[in-house]
């Protein structure tokens, strides 16, 4: 009888646990990537992050450019235009906390808060698990960058020098 109590017990949990949805990562910022990517034998991903035009991209849309740009679109706020922020600040809905930070890496890695530790860095596979999300091919790379920048403001994109100037491989040890 205790045998078939339990049963029905962990049946129950079992069940229970397909209705509860599985918990979602949560975006923890640049800052917390710095920690570790900043160094020449890491690859120094947030210094070329921090010099490029994605860490600015939301500081972009308070530009008098991005006004007139803004004007002729018929926005009158670029810096709150749900129209503007879904390149220049993609997170600005899931994390407003990091908005101001613009196209984080989080934006192309995932959301960091599981995969953001040491220990489960030195993992690739269980970072992967965890959340990094990780490109297999430059196409790949490509494909994701055009959501933004295909056309932007009728704006020509060479993928190619732009990615030479952003790319940030980890160094082989």
């Amino acid at each position: 009888m205790r045998y078939r109590t339990l049963l029905v017990a962990v049946a129950a949990v079992v069940a229970l646990a397909g209705l509860v949805p599985a918990q979602e990562h949560s975006y923890v910022g640049a800052q917390m990537c710095k920690i570790c990517h900043r160094t020449e034998k890491q690859g120094r991903q947030y210094p070329i992050w921090e010099q490029s035009k994605h860490s600015q991209a939301l500081a972009a849309l308070s530009s008098p450019g991005a006004a007139e740009k803004a004007k002729a679109a018929g926005v009158t706020n670029p810096a709150e235009s749900p129209d503007c922020l879904k390149c220049h600040a993609p997170l600005y809905q899931k994390a407003p906390q990091i908005k101001d930070q613009g196209v984080t890496c989080e934006i192309c890695h995932g959301p960091g808060s599981d995969y953001k530790s040491l220990s489960v860095m030195k993992d690739k596979a269980e970072a992967v698990k965890k959340g990094l999300v990780l490109y297999g091919s430059t196409d790949k790379i490509k494909a994701l960058c055009m959501t933004c920048h295909a056309n932007a403001h009728n704006v020509p994109f060479d993928f190619e020098k732009a990615w030479a100037t952003i790319k940030h491989p980890i160094p082989k040890e």
